[in-house]
C-alpha cells in the first residue's frame, strides 16, 4: 500500500505542478511533510538545498531521494516514474495531436509563431547569465570564454559538455591566481 501512496503523492504533485519542477516543490512539500510525514520540515529543507546544488531537474531529484528514503530502490523507481509520467504522457498526446494536424495552417502558424518567443526567452536568459559572469570575472574574460566556446562549437562541432568542463577547470585553477 505504501508504494501506491508514494506513486500517488508524486504523480499528483507533478500533474498539478503547472510550470515545471519549481512549481511542484510546494505540492511535494505538502505531500511529503504534511500529508504522509515521510520527512520533517528540516529534513525537507536540507534535501531541497542539496537537490538545488546538483545538476538536473529538481522534481526528479526530490522524487529519487524521497522514494529511496521511504522504500529503497523500489520506492526510488516508483517515485521517479510518478514524477516523469504526467509530463511524458502530456507531451506524447500533444505531439500526436500536432502531428495529426501538422498540415493545418492553424497548427503551422502556432508552431512558427512560438519560435521567436522561445528565441527571445533564450536571449534574455543569456543576457542575465552573461551579466552575472561579467560582474564576477569581467568583460575581457567573459568575452574570451564566449568567443572560444563559439569557435569550438561552430568550427569543430565540439560538444558543449567538454567546453563546460574546460570552463570549470579554467574558473577553478586559472581565475583564482
Amino acid at each position: 500500500m505504501l508504494i501506491l501512496f508514494l506513486f500517488w503523492a508524486f504523480f499528483l504533485s507533478n500533474l498539478l505542478g503547472y510550470g515545471g519542477g519549481p512549481a511542484s516543490i510546494p505540492l511535494n512539500y505538502e505531500e511529503i511533510v504534511n500529508h504522509f510525514h515521510w520527512m520533517t520540515n528540516e529534513g525537507f529543507s536540507n534535501m531541497l538545498a542539496l537537490a538545488n546544488a546538483l545538476p538536473g531537474p529538481i522534481a526528479t531529484k526530490i522524487a529519487a531521494y524521497v522514494g529511496y528514503d521511504v522504500m529503497g530502490w523500489p520506492g526510488f523507481i516508483v517515485a521517479l516514474l510518478a514524477t516523469v509520467l504526467p509530463s511524458a504522457i502530456g507531451l506524447i498526446l500533444l505531439l500526436k495531436l500536432i502531428d495529426r494536424f501538422r498540415q493545418s495552417p492553424v497548427v503551422k502558424g502556432m508552431t512558427l509563431s512560438v519560435q521567436p518567443v522561445i528565441a527571445m526567452m533564450m536571449l534574455l536568459l543569456t543576457w542575465e547569465i552573461g551579466g552575472d559572469a561579467v560582474k564576477a570575472i569581467g568583460w575581457m574574460q567573459s568575452l574570451a570564454i564566449a568567443a572560444i566556446s563559439f569557435f569550438f562549437m561552430t568550427k569543430y562541432k565540439m560538444h558543449p559538455a567538454f567546453l563546460i568542463v574546460a570552463a570549470f577547470l579554467y574558473g577553478g585553477f586559472i581565475l583564482p591566481h
